[in-house]
């Protein structure tokens, strides 16, 4: 179903990852609009709410109001300027997260077309590990995968042999 290139790698480590740790049966708050991996989840048998696209850096409503069992966070921690606010408001008592890992070959993300897509962090794994133990969350379980080019060149080899993604487990 999921091919070994992206998005598709990502998606079958995230879905694989989601169903070692959350029951078909928890409800989740994806953060985030609507997705394809929120379909995903939906077609794997999970209920699944998203946030409506609202800056999570200042309104903090849906997740404060949400009483979903889990909460869903994938590739979006890096898009805001303070992550560690949204990560002790959930009421949540288990967090799912995944986020690109910071290349040392490789400068930080920014869209050419939109001044909002840009990565304002872009974490090593201990960086993530301590905002959430930070904000209340202890991590049970972790995970990283490399996300290889089909490209010829220095970068392209280093993305062969280095994690670009990092997920986590985490309850409170």
């Amino acid at each position: 179903m999921y091919e070994n290139n992206f998005p598709n790698k990502r998606y079958k480590h995230t879905l694989a990852f989601l169903q070692k740790h959350v029951p078909v049966s928890a409800s989740i708050l994806d953060l985030g609009v609507d997705n394809p991996f929120s379909k995903i989840m939906k077609e794997h048998g999970y209920r699944v709410a998203n946030t409506q696209g609202e800056d999570l850096d200042v309104d903090l409503s849906t997740v404060q109001k949400s009483d979903a069992d889990v909460v869903t966070a994938f590739e979006i921690f890096e898009h805001m300027v303070a992550p560690f606010n949204i990560l002790r408001e959930m009421k949540a008592k288990k967090l799912v997260a995944s986020i690109p890992m910071r290349l040392w070959f490789s400068s930080a993300y920014r869209s050419k077309t939109d001044p909002w897509d840009c990565h304002y962090h872009e974490f090593e794994d201990w960086q993530f590990d301590w905002l959430l133990e930070k904000a209340g969350w202890t991590i049970k379980d972790s995970t990283k995968w490399t996300n290889p080019a089909k490209k010829l060149g220095i970068r392209p080899i280093l993305r062969l042999i280095t994690p670009r993604y990092y997920m986590v487990y985490a309850e409170r």
